[in-house]
């Protein structure tokens, strides 16, 4: 109990500025009592904007009281001091750098806790109480303490900025109301405040939203990658079961080849061994012959050599035709190996025409997101761009290139291009290098007196010799082709043509989405603002390559814009 009474004690006889035990404790006139250094230095920095008043209960002295020692209070105050009582608060109350700093304090400062909109200061708990207490500070706007207040004064006028300009839109104070902002629609900063938040609270309702919906794209997206994942390690296995298949099979028909081979040569071989044999028993009895003959030839009887002759030549018999008009030419299995390496380049034609099969079917697997708007301005188009160029061993021979094969020109007479199976013979046409797959935006840049251009999508396989429709871009089931002049546009492909209205300008701009079956052509003005031609809606079935079409007058130049 007698500690309590201490605490007590303590609190009653701290100084509500230094929030220390009393020191020189002086008395104001409203009855509470301070520091007198604590409660002259408040004052002296008080007197600065022209009053006095208590820090507590805000009472103000006209003119500034006589301050006079508080006997009594000090003499408790030694007492309590000889006990070691300290009232300082703990180290973690005070202000630290990035903290706000209590108004009232002085020396060390507490932090605040409240922050006064109407007197404009930042109070810690204790200096804050009068604001709880009094009836005079109960209308008081309190917020969060902050340090910012100096943004809620008016910087030429030195007053609370309390009401909001929706003219200007900007917050001011009620000097500025009458004077430069005098006659503009105004509000005060708290209704200003309730329509902002209505604002905000929409806006943060939109957020959300837009954030539920996005979540549900991103699960759908994870739903989509599982499912390109799983199915591509699905065909993956299964095209890895079709090809070791067909490895079996080839390593079989191989193991049976192999096999004929060696029995056909075990039967050749035999065959040869055989009458290698019957030429060597020959061999060797004509030797014994010519050795009898040779004996005979050293008879000089004569008569014993005339009857032993008879009989010889009686003995000597036929002799064989040579071995070497019944031996086959010496190409054995040489037909063997022609008629392998036949059936491989047959093999290799299979593979490669069907490996570009196999490539375009899977280029044409529709892997695009269906959360993926079409594009609509230019620059949302530019993100599908990819550089393009013109591949020369498909220009007509009076077409001149340039410009890193970007540019092309009709000339007036045949270039030095080589021959080469891929190039237009008769049309002034030319093909992309590249190939274009997924989405792809690209523009050409026409140019040239009169100038006449079709600028065009087209499969590779385009026939390129002759000037029939098989050939023209836009007059067969493999091209899609846009006319463009200085008069006009005009779209066609199977040789039927559409007249498409609108501006005129030198910059046409092409939209692929080749899973989607979509080509757009747009005339594309100085400031490029984009307009809509004409829109195809197809099935591609194979992969596309870019194309141009030049018309007389030499000079005539299309270039496929280098976009950033």
């Amino acid at each position: 109990m007698a500690q309590q009474g201490v605490q007590l004690d303590q609190e009653q006889f701290c100084c509500s500025i230094c929030l220390d035990l009393l020191k020189d404790p002086v008395t104001v006139p409203c009855g509470h009592s301070y520091c007198r250094r604590c409660i002259e230095r408040f004052w002296n920095q008080d007197d600065q904007r022209g009053r006095s008043s208590c820090p507590q209960c805000r009472n103000t002295f006209t003119p500034r009281p006589v301050l006079k020692k508080n006997t009594m209070l000090a003499e408790v105050v030694e007492s309590l001091k000889k006990t070691g009582l300290q009232a300082a608060p703990p180290d973690h109350c005070y202000a630290g750098p990035g903290d706000v700093a209590c108004d009232v304090c002085t020396g060390r400062r507490l932090k605040a806790v409240k922050t006064c909109l109407q007197c404009l200061v930042s109070y810690c708990d204790t200096h804050l109480q009068p604001h709880y207490q009094l009836a005079a500070f109960k209308k008081h706007k309190l917020v969060k303490a902050s340090g910012e207040l100096q943004e809620n004064i008016c910087s030429r006028h030195n007053k609370v900025n309390d009401l909001f300009c929706r003219t200007d839109q900007q917050c001011i104070c009620s000097l500025c109301s009458v004077d430069e902002h005098k006659g503009h629609d105004m509000t005060s900063a708290a209704a200003a405040r309730a329509e902002r938040q209505k604002e905000l609270d929409t806006s943060q309702q939109n957020i959300q939203q837009s954030i539920q919906e996005r979540e549900k794209d991103v699960k759908v997206l994870h739903q989509e990658v599982d499912s390109i994942n799983h199915c591509a390690d699905r065909a993956v296995e299964d095209s890895d079961t079709i090809f070791t298949e067909l490895i079996s099979s080839m390593e079989r028909r191989r193991s049976e080849v192999r096999e004929l081979i060696r029995d056909q040569q075990k039967r050749e071989v035999s065959r040869a061994e055989e009458l290698r044999r019957r030429v060597e028993q020959e061999v060797t009895e004509l030797r014994r012959r010519h050795a009898e003959l040779e004996q005979l030839s050293l008879t000089e009887d004569h008569i014993q050599f005339l009857q032993r002759y008879t009989s010889s030549l009686s003995t000597i018999g036929e002799t064989t035709h040579p071995v070497s008009s019944n031996v086959r030419p010496l190409r054995h299995f040489e037909d063997v190996t022609v008629a392998v390496s036949k059936m491989r380049e047959k093999l290799e034609d299979i593979l490669t025409e069907e490996g570009t099969n196999i490539s375009e079917t899977v280029n044409r697997v529709d892997v695009s997101m269906s959360t993926s708007p079409e594009p609509k301005t230019r620059a949302e188009f530019l993100q599908y761009s990819r550089p393009i160029t013109l591949d020369p061993n498909t220009a007509h021979q009076d077409l001149s290139l340039s410009k890193g094969n970007r540019k092309v020109t009709v000339m007036d007479k045949p270039q030095s291009h080589p021959d080469h199976p891929e190039r237009f013979t008769e049309v002034y046409q030319v093909l992309s290098r590249e190939v274009l797959t997924g989405r792809r935006y690209w523009e050409v840049m026409l140019s040239g007196t009169g100038y006449c251009v079709d600028i065009a999508a087209s499969y590779k396989d385009i026939s390129k010799i002759g000037y029939g429709d098989e050939c023209l871009f836009g007059h067969n089931d493999k091209s899609w082709s846009l006319n463009c002049t200085t008069e006009g546009y005009s779209f066609k492909h199977r040789r039927i043509e559409t007249p498409i209205p609108g501006r005129v300008s030198s910059r046409v701009g092409v939209y692929l989405d080749h899973s989607a079956g979509t080509l757009s052509f747009y005339s594309v003005s100085d400031h490029y603002t984009m307009t809509l031609l004409h829109t195809v809606h197809t099935t591609f079935t194979h992969n596309l390559h870019a194309g141009l079409r030049l018309y007389y007058p030499s000079g005539t130049t299309a270039e496929l814009c280098e976009l950033k």
